[in-house]
């Protein structure tokens, strides 16, 4: 990739199908239009980044992906209306059958590695989309026990009602799902959930939603005894730049101290002189590296990559917590090297 070209990554997807999950939530079915491929490539867990063409200039978000790649369903986004939300209320109330949007190729690293463990997918409001695809993926293609707690404000808020209904009928054996309604059980805090969160040994924990059920909900699995190292949480944050457009050139320092990194980068590895005034990213790209990236401002982790020896500086972190913090995960877009010489790998 050109260190100056984003393009090649950004294509156009046709609206197949709008369907109305709730009075405020919609899927769109998608269709590749234009780019790369004439097919979506992504992972469960993952998520589209869409040009919005909203009446007072376009936006750019990023929206989960619900649908499951192992399954027969198009690729889908599902969208919920937020108050004062530009671009979601826009999608409600225009998007139709045959809507273009530009987006980019899928990224994210809310990606299951570990198939073969129980999973806790915990999801609040509209955080149950790229909990949806995960949960999809599971029941199609592998076997190991789910548990989804979901929580909404009422029972007219709960997207995907009447599919989570069946596929628990049908996955009696592996599907349990339960829901926190705050209209019958108050708000959700971290003392309230620890009675309903709970966690078969071994198990991983998925969690998405609004930053204070997260923060809840991760306390209670904690004070319930689950390993830290086993929950993973899926953060967003709206975009302030424009990943659409052309990312300037990177300006490498000819005069700092310089750093050895190793780089493992799409199964090839890499070394490569880093700069210690210079973020990771632009080095790649520098050296003409396909290194994956979406916002450049460290808020939508689709950067991410994880240190495996040596220290670097995050200019800024929008997405990682503490947890992701311990596992090694890093952002190549705000990382600048603090040791002569390190370990990376970029393994989403």
């Amino acid at each position: 990739m050109s260190a100056t070209d984003l393009h090649r990554l950004a294509y156009q997807v046709k609206v197949r199908d709008v369907i109305q999950e709730t009075a405020d939530a919609v899927s769109l079915t998608l269709d590749a239009a234009t780019g790369p491929t004439a097919s979506f490539d992504y992972r469960p867990g993952q998520f589209l980044t869409l040009r919005v063409p909203c009446q007072d200039g376009p936006l750019t978000r990023c929206y989960s992906l619900s649908s499951s790649p192992h399954s027969d369903t198009p690729p889908t986004i599902t969208v919920k209306r937020v108050p004062d939300g530009r671009a979601s209320n826009w999608i409600c109330d225009n998007a139709s059958p045959g809507s273009v949007f530009d987006v980019l190729l899928p990224s994210g690293g809310f990606v299951p590695r570990d198939w073969s463990a129980p999973f806790l997918l915990v999801a609040g409001g509209s955080g149950i989309t790229p909990i949806m695809s995960i949960l999809r993926t599971a029941l199609a293609i592998h076997d190991n026990p789910i548990t989804l707690a979901y929580a909404n404000r009422d029972a007219a808020s709960v997207i995907f009602t009447r599919e989570l209904d069946a596929l628990a009928r049908d996955h009696p054996d592996r599907l349990t799902v339960t829901h926190w309604l705050e209209s019958e059980s108050g708000r959700p805090t971290a003392a309230a959930l620890r009675s309903w969160l709970t966690a078969a040994p071994r198990s991983h924990a998925y969690l998405c939603g609004p930053a204070p059920f997260m923060a809840a909900a991760r306390t209670a699995l904690e004070a319930n005894g689950l390993d830290a190292a086993h929950l993973h949480a899926e953060v967003f944050t709206s975009l302030t730049t424009d990943p659409f457009s052309a990312a300037p050139a990177p300006v490498i320092s000819e005069s700092a101290t310089t750093a050895t990194a190793t780089v493992e980068l799409d199964d090839e590895t890499h070394s490569i002189t880093w700069p210690d005034d210079t973020v990771l990213l632009d080095v790649l790209l520098a050296e003409g590296l396909d290194a994956p990236y979406v916002c450049r401002e460290g808020t939508c982790g689709g950067c991410a990559f994880t240190l495996r020896r040596g220290e670097v500086h995050m200019r800024e972190n929008h997405t990682l917590d503490q947890h992701d913090l311990a596992r090694g995960t890093r952002l190549a877009c705000q990382s600048e090297p603090r040791s002569d010489t390190l370990d990376i790998v970029f393994d989403q």
